[in-house]
């Protein structure tokens, strides 16, 4: 593993996500709310990103089932990770935050189906 020191812009929030080779991965997201932000994310297991500075900075949005957890820092506003609607048990790492990454290098990216979701399906 190898471990990758991230940040939110200014600096406020500051952590590190524990990576198996080399990132990559990246993905965006058709939701409503990903759509918007446009962020290319990479997943981590919820035990390989650890906040080593500024938890107190962060805020967190949340909205229908609430499963999908989005933390942005108070200051800059920078989103810097959520936790997956999609596997509760995984995040998504905002790929710009991470040392040394710039998205513009990983394209193309791909685009998931955020819209047609499993979990809004609507029974028959």
């Amino acid at each position: 593993m190898t471990l990758h020191k991230a940040s939110c812009h200014c600096g406020a929030v500051r952590f590190t996500v524990d990576i198996d080779g080399p990132i990559e991965g990246a993905m965006r997201c058709t939701c409503s709310f990903c759509r918007r932000r446009a962020a290319p994310n990479i997943s981590v297991p919820l035990d390989r990103l650890t906040i080593t500075d500024g938890a107190d900075n962060l805020t967190l949005y949340t909205w229908g089932t609430g499963t999908a957890q989005h933390y942005f820092c108070k200051t800059c506003g920078i989103y810097t990770h959520h936790q997956r609607r999609s596997d509760p048990n995984e995040y998504g790492v905002n790929l710009g935050c991470i040392d040394g990454q710039n998205p513009a290098e990983h394209e193309p990216i791909p685009w998931n189906d955020g819209v047609n979701h499993p979990s809004d399906a609507k029974p028959a």
